[in-house]
């Protein structure tokens, strides 16, 4: 009798999981962005949160949790119900830096986050306020070794691509360069514009108006290949700054303990969406490329970008507390 009933309850929570299952998504889904608006991270959410929406059913929500270098956001989806409708908008520096230079975390990554895709790759440009006289990267360098301690560049936040962009330039190159962290790219960009900071490391899709417009100047592009968007501005390493290349991803995570059929509902449906054409086109306008894998895949990268930055890092004097 008490076999026959563990097998009763066994067949009615197999029942519940596949009902649950089949009917999900019954409403709406949040994404949770990691920095504020009119950054990388969101513009890129927003992209995708239309036609996910369309795939899925129901309305997807990008809702924007900036703070502590994305801590903020992704200890809001790691505590978040393991429903499937709040996802985050995963990004390097609270899932592969922060956890290696923060002496605390409010989440672990590993046990509280489930990975579900990448999404897209991209490069940081090197950008100054049009007064800064200089014009490329050499120039920049010998400024900045003129002025030291006087040239600021801005950041996201600590632990941010952006913000490991210019800690390794002021390594590269030996030299005194003011960090001035912020709590998105939107405000470093202000202050860029406004001439409180000298320099920003920034991903391309919300800074080419800016470019196009002439309120700030990207003098070199933080990658091995020129940007198709900026064909004339060279490379860090074509300045002779070999080492410096930094760039920025950006995918897709839910609450570890989600579903697994849920989970790979919602990798399904992404996987569709990067595969749009109209998508696939925008992508390219922005300067970045769309990079689909599989939830091990992901999985793999964040545990393998986190190991390099705990050698990378054994013996730096960076830390975030």
């Amino acid at each position: 009798m008490f076999l026959f009933r563990i097998s009763q309850l066994w067949i009615f929570c197999m029942m519940v999981g596949c009902a649950f299952a089949q009917t999900y998504p019954s409403k709406p889904i949040h994404i949770i962005a990691t920095y504020s608006p009119g950054s990388s991270v969101d513009i890129i959410a927003r992209l995708i949160s239309k036609p996910l929406s369309e795939q899925l059913g129901v309305p997807v929500v990008v809702d924007n949790k900036p703070g502590a270098g994305g801590d903020l956001a992704t200890d809001y989806v790691a505590k978040a119900p393991k429903d499937g409708y709040t996802l985050g908008f995963a990004s390097p520096a609270p899932l592969t830096v922060n956890p290696v230079l923060r002496k605390s975390m409010p989440f672990n990554v590993a046990k509280d986050i489930a990975p579900i895709s990448l999404i897209a790759t991209g490069p940081n440009l090197v950008l100054i306020n049009p007064s800064l006289p200089v014009n490329n990267m050499t120039e920049l360098v010998a400024y900045i070794r003129a002025n030291p301690g006087k040239v600021s560049y801005a950041s996201s936040g600590f632990g941010t691509s952006n913000h490991l962009a210019g800690e390794l330039l002021k390594h590269l190159t030996k030299s005194d360069i003011v960090h001035v962290p912020y709590k998105g790219n939107s405000e470093a960009m202000t202050d860029l514009m406004g001439g409180r900071v000298q320099i920003l490391f920034s991903g391309v899709p919300p800074v080419m108006p800016l470019i196009e417009s002439g309120k700030m100047r990207a003098i070199a592009v933080a990658d091995f290949k020129r940007s198709p968007l900026l064909p004339n501005v060279p490379t860090v390493a074509e300045a002779g700054l070999t080492g410096s290349e930094s760039g920025a991803w950006y995918g897709l995570m839910a609450p570890a303990g989600t579903p697994n059929d849920v989970l790979n509902r919602i990798h399904s449906e992404l996987m569709r969406v990067l595969e749009r054409p109209e998508i696939r086109a925008q992508f390219a306008k922005m300067g970045i490329d769309p990079a689909p894998q599989t939830r091990t895949e992901f999985t793999r990268q964040i545990e393998a970008e986190t190991a390099k930055w705990k050698l990378l890092f054994a013996n730096s004097n960076i830390v975030l507390d």
